[in-house]
């Protein structure tokens, strides 16, 4: 029995043995075995692999690395290389590696911002900003509201960006323009053609003459070739569901239009 045993140590161990030993599986090791990490070993005499233990210490070196995270692609050069390349590799791994951490870390706090929903697509400026308006009697969804145009100014266009949000900061500043701010998102559930909705207009209008910064001007669309296209996207966003800010934004128009002052998107000259 002990020289059966010793001989069939000496004939080296099958490919499940190695896997088990190895702590890998036997898909694992055919799969080094492709890419030319673990040269296949000998074949007994019935034709079954036989590893010994120079290949078991390959392999446990494979798993080690690649455990690591080091890619297979590299993995034989590195095992392969004298000592003062394998201490640099393995440092180049490493820096490696830093960088995907700090990629997942990223990510991760990306996702954890989205329970936020779109305050992950918004800076923390934009995000303090939206922080201040229920403190001012804004409802969750004049937020919601806010939050959406904020989004696709900074999408469609961003160069204005900063100065958009300066606009809103002076004006969550003027109590008169915050009420007639939230009038407005009321107006949004009146009927088109309400009373109300021509008297808000020229109160906004008037309000807007009296505070030109205040005029909701998108720096940087006049410098598009599509800024009309951009323009129409955000000045009628929610507009189908809600027709009568269609009608509030066309009357408001019209009145600084008559005092002198056109706020729509006018294509630039050639």
């Amino acid at each position: 029995m002990t020289n059966g045993s010793t001989d069939g140590i000496t004939d080296g161990i099958t490919i499940g043995q190695a896997a088990a030993f190895a702590g890998v599986t036997v898909k694992t090791i055919r799969h080094y075995h492709r890419y030319g990490l673990i040269d296949e070993p000998r074949r007994d005499s019935s034709g079954y692999r036989r590893y010994g233990s120079t290949d078991l210490l390959r392999l446990v070196q494979v798993r080690t690395l690649a455990g690591a995270g080091v890619p297979l692609a590299e993995i034989a050069a590195i095992l392969d290389a004298d000592p003062d390349r394998f201490a640099a590799a393995l440092i180049d791994v490493e820096q490696q590696l830093t960088g995907r951490i700090d990629e997942l870390i990223a990510r991760r706090d990306m996702l954890q911002r989205l329970a936020g929903g779109d305050r992950a697509l918004l800076p923390d400026r934009a995000c303090a900003l939206l922080d201040r308006m229920p403190g001012l009697g804004f409802t969750a969804d004049d937020v919601t509201t806010v939050r959406e145009a904020l989004v696709l100014v900074r999408a469609l266009v961003p160069e204005g960006f900063d100065n958009y949000l300066a606009q809103i900061e002076r004006g969550l500043g003027d109590p008169r323009y915050v009420s007639l701010i939230q009038r407005c998102w009321r107006a949004g559930d009146w009927e088109p053609d309400d009373p109300r909705i021509d008297e808000l207009a020229a109160a906004l209008a008037d309000h807007f003459l009296t505070d030109p910064s205040l005029l909701p001007v998108l720096t940087g669309l006049q410098d598009r070739d599509d800024g009309a296209i951009r323009y129409e996207l955000l000045t009628h966003h929610g507009e189908d569901q809600k027709p009568a800010w269609a009608r509030l934004t066309v009357l408001i128009e019209a009145h600084l239009c008559s005092a002198g002052i056109d706020i729509t998107y006018q294509t630039p000259a050639d």
